[in-house]
């Protein structure tokens, strides 16, 4: 009887266990929770519709940011370009309006401009067995450089079409979405499709699983590998557009350091550097938590700005410690 009711409990315990590639995503939805209830206890009108939809409209482009980058740390990758390439995306965008150009061309070269970036690089590391690291490297040299032959200085956007797109949005109350939170939020939604629910997402978490054994079971890894650095790049010259909404211009040094910030937004959203394991929704919960960083030291009013750093740093060590906890535990 006792051996019975033993595996019965066995049974149960296994049956409402949590996986453990949910841990590193469960442990940054508690860190969010309770940033917003230390929030809302110290500071008047924390948790007001206002401040949490400006958390949103403020790192739209960031979201879009982090999605591209989920794909390509899935696969074990790494892509420091999508700072610079959204800052050309932005350039291209704002130097194209400002000739006169048709909004209905602009915005697909623009998107063109990075997936192109992002098709190059792929090549170079898939073919050419160039670390990702330089690869990306010079992509980000490339992007940036491009940056200041179209437009060395600030290029204003004028043009009604884009403007009353950017001006467009969703209110309710006090509750409000701009044009480009919805975009950000779409992106985020077709990519978790995408991952989970076809063939290639599958192929992506395979690949970073282990790429040899991806090879083995028939995947078609060389143009998954490839294919990532596409989508990133998209999602990297898509949020350029997304930024050029947000401050109706385009800027050559806009973007700088910004790939940094998709790297940890991802990476306290839970997804492995070494690839395999996370989730886009992880991803966009980083992107909310580095955002409520800077509120809480906005609302503080006292400390340095450069405090958002710092604190970004403890947390991305904490979670590359429980990462390689996991891993260690995989293995």
């Amino acid at each position: 009887m006792s051996t019975a009711t033993a595996a019965i409990g066995r049974g149960v315990a296994r049956r409402f266990s949590l996986d453990r590639r949910y841990l590193p995503v469960l442990g940054t939805v508690i860190v969010f929770l309770l940033m917003l209830l230390i929030g809302g206890l110290r500071y008047e009108n924390f948790l007001s519709p206002a401040v949490i939809s400006n958390l949103f409209i403020n790192n739209a482009h960031l979201i879009v940011l982090a999605a591209g980058m989920t794909f390509v740390i899935l696969t074990g990758g790494i892509d420091l370009s999508v700072g610079a390439v959204l800052a050309l995306s932005s350039v291209i965008t704002a130097t194209m309006l400002q000739a006169g150009i048709s909004l209905a061309i602009v915005l697909p070269v623009a998107l063109l401009s990075g997936a192109a970036i992002g098709l190059g690089m792929g090549v170079m590391i898939q073919y050419f067995d160039v670390q990702p690291f330089v690869a990306t490297l010079a992509g980000m040299f490339l992007a940036r450089g491009l940056c200041f032959i179209f437009a060395p200085e600030s290029v204003p956007i004028r043009h009604e079409g884009f403007i009353s797109l950017t001006n467009w949005g969703l209110s309710a109350g006090r509750w409000r979405l701009t044009a480009a939170v919805v975009i950000a939020l779409l992106v985020v939604a077709g990519s978790w499709w995408v991952l989970h629910r076809t063939r290639f997402g599958r192929t992506v978490y395979a690949v970073g699983g282990g790429e040899q054994s991806a090879t083995l079971m028939g995947l078609r890894v060389a143009r998954t590998k490839v294919l990532v650095y596409v989508i990133s790049g998209t999602c990297a010259s898509l949020a350029g557009i997304l930024f050029a909404m947000f401050s109706r211009s385009g800027y050559a040094l806009t973007g700088v350091g910004m790939e940094l910030d998709a790297i940890a937004a991802v990476v306290i959203g839970g997804t492995l550097l070494v690839g395999g394991m996370g989730f886009v929704l992880g991803s966009v919960v980083g992107v909310l938590v580095l955002g409520l960083i800077q509120t809480l030291i906005t609302f503080e009013g006292t400390l340095s700005s450069w405090w958002t750093k710092i604190v970004i740093g403890v947390l991305l060590l904490v979670f590359v410690i429980l990462q390689r906890v996991l891993s260690l535990r995989r293995t």
